[in-house]
């Protein structure tokens, strides 16, 4: 579906609503599922655009690749057919990597469903962990790879393989052999995206006929120990605020700032609106009460990291979270959040919101 469709099923569904309700007819969710469905679409086609661009926000954290390939275990299995085994070979003693986990699990999840599209009659789709080291003579000969240790994540299927001639162009944005109806042709170019911005290394093998192996090499982390990211969190009710607990949306753009207000009523807490810095710091002189500041990051006249500075200054307490849709600012370098930010990247659901506050409103509770 290109972008310009899914702007047409937004625009449309919406139209639609709007009509019924104004005539009174109670039967036009259907059109708000549409108008969601192809809003969601439109959101993962700009993420996978910025992820092969190397221009997404990412949020790296200590991963144990064996943990979290484990984890993905059941959400493959819903994927794939009935007729793909999946087979896990994990090495032992894997080092660990410090990259974005949620962009690991969708990496591996395109190289998986790229796999299972390759076997429409059923085979066998094989991920595998190693210690890797690249050596100057295969960064000499490989462009854009660099010297060093990895951890090696490679997903194999037994498909159909492809001709030297795709193979060359399948990392290209918008190339694709599934037709227009099938894929965007962005999945793989997501994935090259990623592990460029991670500072790592991706290599194709395949052959037609006998099937193609995927090999994502991920800098190994040397850092101190920490709590390391495992894949595969269950799915839990979304958490629900208090009208006890007072929250300072920030955002100069009028609708964003009606639309983010209206979310957290429906969540349940009490709001206070400001439509810009100035405002803002007005408003935090007035209430005390205060448990967490909501602010876009590029506005005029004071970012929103310069906001929260001057706004911690007067509630040291208070928790904060940074929206926008744009990777290059004052809380993000190199494509890489700073390690203090609380991040919720523009477009979010109401579910996204959700979860983010009270994750962290719980920072720092007993």
């Amino acid at each position: 579906m290109t972008s310009t469709t899914m702007l047409s099923v937004v625009i449309g569904n919406l139209n639609l609503l709007k009509r019924r309700a104004e005539r009174g007819d109670s039967n036009f969710l259907r059109f708000a599922d549409g108008a969601l469905d192809g809003a969601e679409r439109a959101a993962k086609l700009t993420h996978r655009l910025l992820a092969f661009s190397r221009q997404q926000p990412l949020m790296p954290q200590p991963v144990d690749c064996n943990k979290f390939v484990a984890g993905m275990s059941e959400l493959l299995h819903r994927t794939l057919c009935d007729d793909i085994r999946v087979e896990t070979v994990l090495a032992g003693g894997l080092w660990r990597t410090y990259v974005d986990p949620s962009q690991l699990e969708s990496s591996i999840l395109n190289l998986a469903v790229n796999g299972r599209d390759a076997m429409p009659n059923g085979g066998k789709l094989t991920i595998e962990t190693a210690n890797a080291y690249l050596d100057a003579a295969y960064a000499s000969e490989n462009a854009g790879a660099q010297e060093g240790q990895y951890v090696l994540v490679s997903v194999t299927d037994t498909g159909s393989g492809m001709t030297p001639e795709v193979a060359a162009n399948v990392f290209d944005p918008f190339f694709t052999t599934k037709g227009g109806a099938k894929g965007t042709g962005l999945g793989l170019s997501q994935v090259f995206g990623f592990v460029k911005q991670s500072g790592g290394h991706i290599k194709i093998y395949t052959e037609l006929g006998r099937g193609t192996t995927v090999k994502i090499y991920l800098p190994r982390y040397f850092g101190r120990d920490a709590e390391v990211v495992r894949s595969g969190p269950a799915a839990e009710p979304i958490p629900m605020g208090s009208a006890a607990t007072t929250i300072l949306v920030v955002e100069d753009e009028a609708r964003m700032l009606m639309l983010t207000v209206e979310a957290f009523r429906d969540l349940g807490y009490t709001v206070l609106p400001a439509d810009g810095p100035a405002t803002a710091l007005r408003i935090i002189a007035e209430h005390p009460d205060i448990a967490l500041l909501f602010t876009d990051v590029v506005m005029p006249d004071m970012s929103g990291r310069k906001l929260a500075e001057e706004a911690l200054k007067q509630r040291p307490s208070m928790k904060v979270i940074y929206t926008t849709g744009f990777s290059r600012n004052s809380i993000i370098h190199s494509g890489v959040l700073d390690h203090d930010v609380n991040f919720l990247p523009k477009p979010f659901t109401v579910e996204e919101l959700a979860r983010k506050v009270a994750a962290v409103l719980r920072e720092g509770m007993p």
